[in-house]
């Protein structure tokens, strides 16, 4: 008897010991602060849509003193490094990725068939490409989106994602546009990166279920920023550059409509003028 009692002590105060252990670990776990893992797409939660600061920059070294929750870069350029300083900063990360136009010196260009490289494109040494063959390009495409995972980054926004806008080279239409931005959205998604759509106002209203948010520039110069509001609607960010004018005269019309809006240079080198959001009436 003696000995079962002894047994059946020991058994209490080890129960109690590792309870006591879990009691002490508990707290200390809930207050860790969670960052998305690399390689996982971007949340943008609707309630923060109307509140975010955004920082784009193409060139010169990267600035992680900026002060932005999210940052949109150019996915060869930025090195791992770099991204990761970022992300223990708790930076939300955003890509840059030309997806309808390849240039002469960029290291897949050989992956682009000839045939499916049209007229001259926006960027200096650059063409268009046929977006209705996705076959010949998906390959490619999918590679430059895995470089942007890769190095850390969570979303990815889609360049160049409105070729039948131009003289391509190519008869292409608004659906073929249509189509070929939606398979990119979904690819992006198949490789755990949010997409966003930039530019290509006339289809942003029907591709605004597809995308998670918006890059937009100059929609006050050219008077488009009406045509922004589905994302607003639906409770997505617009990230919003405008590189003239003075944020005094145009803030009030952006951070009206629910953008976050900042000024640049052309040049999209690491300074930065931003809207203030504070004052604004979140809609």
């Amino acid at each position: 008897m003696r000995i079962r009692l002894r047994r059946r002590a020991v058994r209490l105060r080890r129960a109690l010991s590792a309870g006591a252990t879990l009691i002490l670990l508990v707290p200390v776990c809930a207050c860790r602060v969670e960052l998305t893992p690399p390689g996982a797409p971007t949340p943008w939660p609707a309630a923060s849509a109307r509140h975010w600061q955004w920082q784009w920059q193409l060139t010169g070294p990267v600035d992680p003193d900026v002060d932005a929750d999210v940052f949109l870069l150019d996915a060869a350029r930025t090195t791992s490094a770099e991204t990761a300083e970022l992300r223990a900063r708790d930076r939300r990360l955003v890509c840059q990725v030309h997806v309808a136009s390849v240039r002469s010196d960029d290291p897949d260009a050989d992956r682009f068939p000839e045939s499916a490289q049209g007229a001259a494109g926006r960027r200096p040494q650059s063409r268009w490409l046929d977006v209705r063959r996705w076959d010949a390009l998906e390959p490619a495409l999918a590679d430059r989106l895995r470089l942007c995972r890769g190095k850390g980054f969570g979303a990815v926004a889609l360049a160049d994602a409105d070729a039948y806008l131009y003289r391509s080279g190519f008869p292409l239409g608004f659906d073929d546009q249509l189509h070929f931005n939606r398979r990119l959205a979904a690819l992006a998604r198949s490789l755990d990166l949010s997409p966003g759509l930039m530019n290509d106002v006339p289809q942003l209203a029907a591709l605004a279920p597809d995308f998670d948010f918006a890059v937009n520039e100059e929609c006050v110069r050219l008077d488009q920023c009406e045509k922004l509001l589905p994302f607003v609607d639906a409770g997505k960010p617009v990230f919003h550059v405008e590189y003239t004018g003075s944020t005094e005269e145009f803030c009030v019309v952006t951070v009206g409509y629910g953008f976050a809006s900042i000024r640049k240079q052309p040049a999209l080198d690491a300074w930065r003028d931003p809207c203030v959001t504070r004052g604004y009436p979140d809609g």
